[in-house]
């Protein structure tokens, strides 16, 4: 289990000084969205990716011994506006298309948010009729999609992602776990049940995992997302479970800052060592 970073911590830089500070903080991989990382090309439309353009980014990463385990999509899929969905849409599918000239096997998104929170089976509806649109694509070139629930989203629970991966059987479509996601201020004191769920029902989908933190604020009403071994998430348990279901998979670093990493990445492979140390 591999610990890796999202790109996008380190800021928005060109794609050279951006490879360059990942490897100098000790990571192999990254999770990398473009038009969040990339200050040197402009990813904010599709049709901008080429074979050229996607090796020359996977090339300089590999130069310094990084690679690209996940390519991060933060797009709306389900958009209720149907112009900005296909765009949306269209911007996967052409992430889909290059992903392994980066060198990479997964394009992930969450599900997207509508204003106020407000889900109808409609949207449902529409997130289904996304995700079949991507798992379609998905297959033609032998990548991954990875679907991540997240709280306030249309997909927030272990459940309800079981329910869409239920609904759009695909092999290539997969779970990109992140228990810190789907903890809220009402479930943080039975967060081991809430972990123990998410494997029950996904566990066997996992292809990449992401790690941060989370704690209660002072107030006791507002959960916050920290580095991790920064609060009070059972990683004990997450790293157990996730080697158990899925050795070796490759761990994602959250909601760190540049001067918090090296100890949050210290963290993480301790626990990792002694799970892998107990088989």
């Amino acid at each position: 289990m591999t610990v890796g970073v999202l790109a996008h911590l380190f800021g928005s830089k060109p794609h050279h000084e951006l490879a360059r500070d990942i490897s100098a903080l000790g990571f192999g991989h990254v999770q990398l969205a473009l038009w969040k990382a990339i200050s040197d090309l402009d990813f904010t439309k599709p049709g901008k990716l080429s074979p050229g353009l996607a090796s020359l980014i996977g090339e300089q990463f590999d130069k310094h011994n990084v690679r690209i385990s996940v390519l991060g999509c933060y797009l709306h899929l389900f958009d209720r506006n149907a112009d900005k969905r296909r765009e949306n849409v269209e911007r996967f599918k052409e992430l889909l298309r290059y992903a392994k000239q980066f060198g990479c096997g997964i394009v992930a998104a969450e599900t997207g948010v509508n204003p106020g929170g407000d889900y109808t089976e409609q949207d449902w509806d529409a997130m289904k009729s996304t995700l079949a649109e991507l798992v379609e694509e998905a297959e033609k070139w032998g990548v991954f999609v990875g679907l991540e629930a997240a709280h306030g989203h249309l997909i927030g629970t272990a459940s309800e992602l079981k329910r869409m991966l239920d609904e759009v059987p695909s092999s290539n479509v997969g779970v990109v776990l992140d228990p810190g996601n789907l903890l809220t201020v009402d479930n943080f004191a039975s967060q081991d049940a809430v972990i123990e769920e998410a494997f029950r029902l996904l566990g066997d989908r996992i292809i990449a995992a992401h790690a941060k933190d989370c704690l209660l604020a002072e107030n006791g009403r507002e959960l916050v997302a920290v580095a991790p071994g920064f609060g009070r998430m059972n990683y004990e348990l997450y790293l157990k479970l996730l080697h158990q279901y899925k050795p070796f998979v490759q761990i994602v670093m959250e909601q760190a800052t540049p001067a918090q990493m090296p100890q949050s990445k210290r963290f993480i492979e301790k626990i990792r060592e002694s799970c892998e140390r107990s088989r």
